[in-house]
């Protein structure tokens, strides 16, 4: 396998690769990794679908994709996916699966033209005082702490292991209007991996501008299961791929002779029974290792989420595998030792009338039914103790809605803080109490607030123990390679895999490990697209350093630099590149 970029690889069909008809594959779990794991064996690596094998604990596909409908409790989204134009592997697989929703179309397609006639954006970011002050400048606030931003980038991933964001960085940025964006839109807390951070700053660096505005998202029609799972599966199914659902891998075997490391036996539970495979060198095993949504619970309206104490499949599967080889990894890294202020809780809303939705249209200035991007993202409030936020995405949501409901997400990053309503930590809160907690921060009044938290909604919490595990302070070695040095059959997929540069939490991670473990595995003649360059870019480099600074030129920064130096500078790249690539920056006039 090798990276690449450009239309030439892009658009390369590969051969059929050597021998692929003797293979077989067995692919454990049926999230978004493993879905794109089937799906690049039959594309790119030619193998028939009926000689791919997918195992998964629950009785439906998607992983952390999800979104259903509960006939005991109502609709249920654990969360949601946040995508933007570079990821490259996302859609390097999107656009070769056909849409469900438009004849003669790819899901890229579909995608693409919806963003066209209905780009994202968001006309709130941040609230407080009851959503009575919106501080709609965009501007970051960061003052001095912009020098902290660009440190963490000069700094290498190396030289930050061990070390926390809070550790990095000052009192000062975590006051900035930057911190309440970043670390609401990403999950971040601030006893997260400095490293993580920084993989996410030069991801996205070219997107800095849109933070405020989410001008830099895009998102699907439907909720992620209806829009980028079913139509996967489909895809799947119709070239033959078997589907093994309640199926719980419990090991897989792997023989360890000096560096050469071959898979030879699965261990599974289907209906309570247990089995055995014994596999070949040409039987490819792709193991999703942990999931931040195992042992997820749900409340509901009147019931908190009680947390389930248990490990699950995929984490034991995970230990199981890492006591064979330090080469798979530290599970414990990742599974243990979670604050207790971490987010665990996240919340469905069902608006189910017009009650609260002149609250939201306060803060929105758009028609939540128009079938139309409404808030664009999340809106966080800022004075929250539990630092709480919300999102409406199109409507509907979910194609089972009735015409009259509104889907709202809720997540809360501060687990242990007690609400400034209800005064209870989120974490022991029912659904009608973190609708009681939402309302008051929507500036509902204070009259109404328990009859519409009683009467106007349905609200299913979720209680997830391992949600924010992908941030966890880590040490080379503690996520396993793709590939592990010397493995003949055996490839991790997903969040918990490492790869180069690209940043876990994200759809484009899933379906690049993906990639990497197929092209690798079965030698196939086409390059993986490399993640985005744009931290290589120098114009993407001084835009971020105008946009970070509130748009002040280098005259009108707090630079340490004698006013003479500056002239003289500003003399030595007149007429050069230099004094072009400033302007086009805006950071010179």
């Amino acid at each position: 396998m090798y990276y690449s970029n450009g239309n030439y690889e892009a658009f390369a069909r590969p051969r059929k690769p050597a021998g692929v008809d003797q293979k077989a594959a067995y692919i454990v779990g049926g999230g978004l990794a493993g879905l794109a794991a089937a799906a690049f064996l039959i594309r790119d690596g030619h193998m028939a679908g009926d000689r791919i094998h997918v195992f998964e604990e629950l009785t439906i596909p998607g992983g952390s994709l999800d979104g259903a409908l509960n006939p005991d409790t109502g609709f249920i989204i654990r969360g949601g996916r946040e995508m933007e134009n570079h990821f490259e592997c996302l859609w390097d697989l999107y656009h070769s699966i056909p849409s469900l929703e438009v004849e003669d179309a790819s899901v890229l397609d579909e995608f693409y033209w919806l963003d066209k006639d209905d780009p994202n954006s968001s006309n709130c970011r941040l609230i407080y005082k009851k959503g009575q002050e919106v501080p709609d400048d965009g501007e970051f606030t960061l003052g001095k702490a912009t020098a902290e931003i660009i440190k963490l980038v000069m700094t290498t991933e190396d030289d930050l292991v061990g070390q926390s964001i809070e550790d990095f960085f000052s009192d000062e940025f975590f006051a900035s209007n930057f911190w309440y964006y970043w670390c609401s839109m990403f999950a971040f807390e601030r006893w997260h991996s400095a490293q993580e951070m920084r993989r996410y700053v030069m991801r996205f660096i070219h997107h800095v501008k849109g933070l405020p505005d989410f001008t830099a998202l895009k998102f699907t029609r439907y909720n992620q299961y209806e829009s980028l799972v079913l139509p996967l599966i489909k895809y799947l199914e119709n070239h033959g791929v078997d589907f093994q659902y309640d199926t719980i891998v419990k090991n897989v075997e792997v023989e360890i002779n000096g560096a050469e490391k071959v898979a030879k036996r699965i261990f599974l539970v289907q209906e309570g029974a247990e089995k055995t495979l014994d596999l070949t060198p040409d039987d490819l095993v792709f193991v999703t290792n942990g999931s931040i949504t195992e042992s997820t619970t749900h409340g509901s309206h009147h019931q908190p989420a009680i947390p389930n104490p248990d490990m699950g499949a995929s984490w034991q599967l995970w230990q199981n595998l890492a006591q064979q080889s330090p080469e798979f990894g530290k599970p414990d890294v990742f599974s243990t030792n979670l604050p207790a202020q971490s987010w665990y809780i996240s919340a469905t809303v069902t608006l189910k009338n017009e009650d609260v939705i002149p609250y939201l249209e306060r803060l929105t200035n758009r028609d939540t039914h128009a079938g139309k991007i409404v808030t664009g993202g999340i809106i966080t409030v800022r004075d929250s103790s539990w630092l709480m936020s919300f999102c409406v995405h199109r409507q509907p949501h979910f194609k089972q809605q009735n015409p009259d409901e509104t889907i709202m997400w809720v997540y809360a990053l501060l687990s242990d803080e007690p609400g400034d309503y209800v005064n209870k930590k989120i974490v022991d809160c029912t659904g009608e109490e973190i609708a009681q907690e939402l309302f008051y921060h929507l500036g509902v009044p204070a009259h109404r607030i328990k009859e519409f938290a009683a009467n106007s909604c349905n609200v299913v919490p979720t209680y997830m123990p391992f949600i924010t595990s992908y941030f966890m302070k880590r040490e080379p070695g503690d996520r396993p390679l793709v590939i592990p040095n010397g493995s003949k059959n055996l490839a991790f997929i997903g969040n918990f895999a490492e790869t180069e540069r690209d940043t876990v939490f994200t759809t484009e991670y899933s379906v690049r490990t993906a990639m990497e473990a197929v092209y690798q595995l079965l030698d196939v003649e086409r390059g993986v697209p490399e993640v985005f360059a744009s931290v290589y870019d120098i114009r993407e480099l001084l835009k971020s350093i105008y946009v970070l600074s509130d748009d002040k030129t280098i005259d009108e920064l707090d630079i340490p630099v004698p006013r003479f130096a500056k002239r003289i500078g500003r003399r030595k790249i007149e007429g050069t590149f230099i004094e072009e690539l400033l302007k086009q920056a805006k950071l010179i006039d």
